[in-house]
Parts: structure tokens; sequence; C-alpha cells
């Protein structure tokens, strides 16, 4: 069976999904509470829409978006910038063996959403899905 370019298996582990969701709470609760010593990261309201981990649970990828929209550009570079900090705290939290690296990315479905709205909103999708 020849792998599929957008799958590289069956999907994530339950361990996987697990340690996503307790990596994205633990994201979420620091920067509601501005528990990071960086005044221009505490500034922004940031959701954390979701954590990707790595099958081996060493790579962690949170997708975040400022809340409205506004500073996308800034977002990601603060993170960063912060990710030793996050990753101590994360790493209190989870009580793993070793603590993932912190990747941070835009989080985009919001955008494709909007993409999928306007799709179906068009007068010919509409005609075809009424048949």
């Amino acid at each position: 069976m020849a792998k599929n370019k957008f799958h590289d298996g069956p999907g994530p582990s339950q361990r996987q999904l697990r340690v996503g969701e307790v990596i994205r709470r633990t994201l979420s609760e620091v920067l509601a509470r501005g528990d990071v010593h960086d005044p221009d990261l505490n500034r922004m309201s940031i959701t954390v829409g979701e954590v990707r981990t790595s099958p081996d649970l060493k790579i962690a990828t949170a997708y975040v978006l400022p809340l409205g929209g506004k500073g996308q550009e800034d977002v990601v570079q603060l993170l960063s910038r912060n990710k030793g900090e996050l990753r101590r705290v994360i790493g209190k939290k989870l009580g793993l063996k070793f603590t993932p690296d912190l990747r941070f990315r835009l989080d985009e479905t919001f955008d494709r959403l909007d993409d999928t709205r306007r799709l179906f909103d068009q007068d010919a999708v509409r005609r075809d899905l009424d048949e």
C-alpha cells in the first residue's frame, strides 16, 4: 500500500492526543494569566486552537491565533522568543521524562472555514446541493 502524502499512518495515538491537549490547556492558562515574563506577550490575548505532537512526543506544534486576528505577524515570534520559559512550565505540568520542543504556527482553521462558507454561498454550489 503506497503512502498518501497527506497521511503518514493511521493518525495520532491516544497518548499523542492526550499530551497535546494537556499542552494546549496549559499554554492557554499560562498565556491567559500572563505568567510569562515578557510584557509584549502578556499584552496579547492568544487563542491556542490545537497542539499536535510528533509520534515520539519530542516535538509539539501549537496552532495559535491572536484574539481578533490583530498581531498575527508578531504572535509566533513572541511565543518562539519565550519558548524556553513556556517549555519549563509545561514540563512541570506534564510530568513526562522529556518535555517536547515547542513550535508555534498560525492557526488558519478560521480562514479555511470562511473560504468554505464562501464556496457554499455561490449560486452554482447551492444549486448543486439542492438537487
